[in-house]
């Protein structure tokens, strides 16, 4: 096991959820030194202590002992889409790639559609939206924006947000995510008017 490797996985893993080693200790009963020890490579950690490490970053243990891919190819038919009610379509572009957190999404609203309101995401997260055609309705903590074919938007997404389709037309457009951290603990996708 390369044991440089294994510490930077870990080292990334905890800043990408903006843990300090202490509170990474605090979470994982691991103690600050042996964190320390592991995360420059000078120490090799037990199973058991691994498993600790990797319970405190809310992580399977095989992910901290797999070296990520180089390359990872999605095929077309591979593509998750999901049919939301409202005849909503969304399709997952790009591969799932362990402790990398972009997504990359088309999405197509029929006409005199709502997607729904979502509830923020961590701070230190960003969305980018591309409208391919049609209008898409955004409300953006409370505030109104329309983009129209060919427009595009970024914001910080540690914001609610809601996606709409007003118009007699289909309307289709991507997001491209990086979320730094999960949604906040307990909430999940609202419906209009929550």
């Amino acid at each position: 096991m390369d044991l440089t490797a294994l510490g930077e996985r870990i080292q990334a893993a905890r800043a990408e959820r903006g843990l300090t080693l202490q509170s990474m200790a605090e979470r994982s009963g691991v103690s600050v030194s042996m964190l320390s020890a592991v995360e420059r490579g000078a120490k090799a950690p037990t199973v058991v202590v691994l498993d600790r490490i990797a319970a405190g970053l809310g992580t399977p243990l095989v992910q901290l002992l797999t070296q990520p891919e180089r390359v990872i190819v999605r095929r077309a038919a591979e593509q998750d889409t999901v049919h939301e009610p409202g005849g909503w379509r969304r399709t997952i572009l790009t591969p799932v790639v362990p402790g990398v957190n972009f997504e990359w999404i088309r999405s197509t609203l029929p006409p005199r559609c709502e997607a729904g309101t979502y509830p923020p995401y961590a701070a230190g997260s960003h969305e980018f939206i591309l409208v391919q055609d049609g209008t898409l309705t955004l409300t953006v903590d409370g505030e109104v924006v329309i983009l129209g074919e060919g427009d595009s938007l970024y914001l910080a997404a540690d914001v609610t947000l809601s996606y709409a389709n007003h118009s007699d037309l289909p309307c289709t457009y991507y997001v491209a995510a990086l979320i730094m951290r999960p949604r906040r603990p307990g909430l999940g996708r609202m419906t209009a008017g929550q």
